[in-house]
């Protein structure tokens, strides 16, 4: 298969559409990330890419606390309000109406209406270049009940999103195409 060579970029799938919360001068505050994702298993931490200019990153620095909120398919028209809209001017939490909640870090604001919500505490601030890389350890987790089957996530019901840069589009997640440490066993026979 012959290959295209493209010029460096961030091409990375899937990125998830995600909504960090902080508290901006004692004020709630969301904005949209396409992107960031898991960084350490235990303890558990997630890091996102922010650009510098963002006024979350304000509170982030302010009270050293941020939440990472899935918002569901449904949520689109809300993501999308708080990637287009500056905190600076406007009160995004009320005009999408959220409901805001804390947990026991008590500065990294959370949306109620998300399925899924994780409250961390920054550990690191890495400056990359265009983007603040902020690194924070998961203090707690919250999924509404709805979105539980068993004891554990079900991402069928949280219906997360992704976001594709390239076409400037949001997509729901994908549909299962193999089980997990399963498919590879006919080839791990070959070796």
């Amino acid at each position: 298969m012959a290959k295209v060579p493209l010029p460096p970029d961030r091409y990375m799938y899937p990125r998830p559409a995600l909504l960090v919360g902080t508290n901006v001068n004692d004020k709630p505050n969301f904005m949209a990330v396409g992107g960031g994702g898991v960084v350490n298993a235990k303890p558990p931490m997630i890091g996102i890419p922010i650009q510098h200019r963002h006024h979350t990153l304000i509170g982030i620095r302010q009270n050293m606390t941020f939440s990472v909120n899935t918002p569901s398919v449904d949520q689109v028209r809300e993501l999308d309000y708080c990637g287009i809209v500056s905190g600076r001017n406007a009160d995004k939490a009320a005009v999408c109406g959220f409901e805001v909640f804390y947990g026991t870090l008590e500065t990294a604001p959370m949306i109620e209406q998300c399925p899924l919500n994780h409250e961390c505490r920054v550990l690191h601030i890495l400056n990359t270049g265009s983007h603040a890389f902020v690194i924070g350890q998961i203090e707690g987790s919250y999924i509404s009940q709805d979105c539980v089957s068993g004891d554990k996530p079900d991402t069928e019901k949280i219906r997360p999103m992704i976001f594709n840069m390239e076409a400037g589009v949001y997509l729901a997640f994908g549909e299962t195409i193999a089980k997990a440490y399963s498919a590879g066993r006919e080839l791990k026979k070959k070796g």
